[in-house]
C-alpha cells in the first residue's frame, strides 16, 4: 500500500515495545511518545524540498542544502495527540500547532467534534495530523476532513500504532494522504481496541487510567 509507511527502525521498535508494557508509568510513556514522534517525523519529511544556500563556515564559504518553504503545521487530535506535539516541535521549534477535539461515541464508535482551533493561512503548508492510535480510523478520517475544509492540501498522518481496519477506513475516505506508523498491529477486538495495542493512549499519557 503506497499510502502507508511503517517505520521499522530499531529505535522505533524498541521504544514502542516499552510503550506497550503495562508497567510503564505515565512520565516514561510521555517521553517515549515524544521520542517516537520525532523519529516518525524524521522519516515523514524526507520529501521536503531543499534549496542551495550560500553561507560562511568558520573555515570557508560554502554552498549547502537547506529546507525551503514554510515550517509545517502540526494538528493534534485531542486529547491523546497532545502527547505527540512536543516531539514534533523538537524538530521544528518555530512551527505552529492546531487542535481538533473529538471523542468517540462508546456505542456507535462514531467521532463527535467538540473543539477546533487551527492556525490561519494553512492552505499552502505541509500539515501533519498527530493521532497516536488508529483503531477504527474514524477520528483520523474525520479530522482530515476538517483540515481539507480549512483548505489544507498537503496532509500526512503520524501515528504510533494502527489496526488494519483503521488504515483501510482512512485510505478509503482519503486516498490522497500518507500515513506514517511505528507499527501496524493485528486487529481490533470486540470493544474496538487495537490488539496487541498499548491500551488507551490518552489515559496512559496523563495518568487517568
Amino acid at each position: 500500500m503506497d499510502q502507508l509507511v511503517v517505520v521499522e527502525h530499531p529505535l522505533v521498535r524498541h521504544k514502542l515495545a516499552q510503550c506497550r508494557q503495562v508497567e510503564t508509568e505515565a512520565w516514561h510513556f510521555r517521553g517515549l511518545v515524544e521520542e517516537i514522534t520525532a523519529l516518525l517525523l524524521y522519516e515523514a519529511v524526507r520529501d521536503f524540498p531543499m534549496t542551495d544556500t550560500e553561507l560562511v563556515t568558520p573555515v570557508t564559504a560554502a554552498t549547502v542544502k537547506m529546507l525551503s518553504g514554510s515550517d509545517p503545521v502540526f494538528v493534534a487530535v485531542l486529547r491523546a495527540g497532545l502527547g505527540m506535539v512536543p516531539g514534533a516541535l523538537r524538530l521544528f521549534p518555530y512551527a505552529r500547532a492546531g487542535h481538533i477535539g473529538l471523542y468517540r461515541d462508546h456505542d456507535t464508535h462514531v467521532p463527535i467534534e467538540y473543539y477546533c482551533n487551527l492556525p490561519p493561512d494553512i492552505d499552502d503548508v505541509d500539515c501533519f495530523l498527530l493521532e497516536p492510535m488508529l483503531a477504527t480510523g474514524g477520528s483520523a478520517a474525520y479530522a482530515v476532513n476538517v483540515l481539507k475544509r480549512a483548505g489544507v492540501q498537503r496532509i500526512k498522518v503520524l501515528s504510533l500504532i494502527a489496526a488494519p481496519e483503521g488504515i483501510n477506513a482512512i485510505v478509503k475516505d482519503h486516498p490522497d494522504i500518507k500515513i506514517y506508523l511505528a507499527s501496524l498491529d493485528e486487529k481490533l477486538n470486540d470493544k474496538a481496541y487495537i490488539v496487541p495495542g498499548l491500551g488507551d493512549a490518552g489515559d496512559r499519557l496523563f495518568g487517568t487510567a
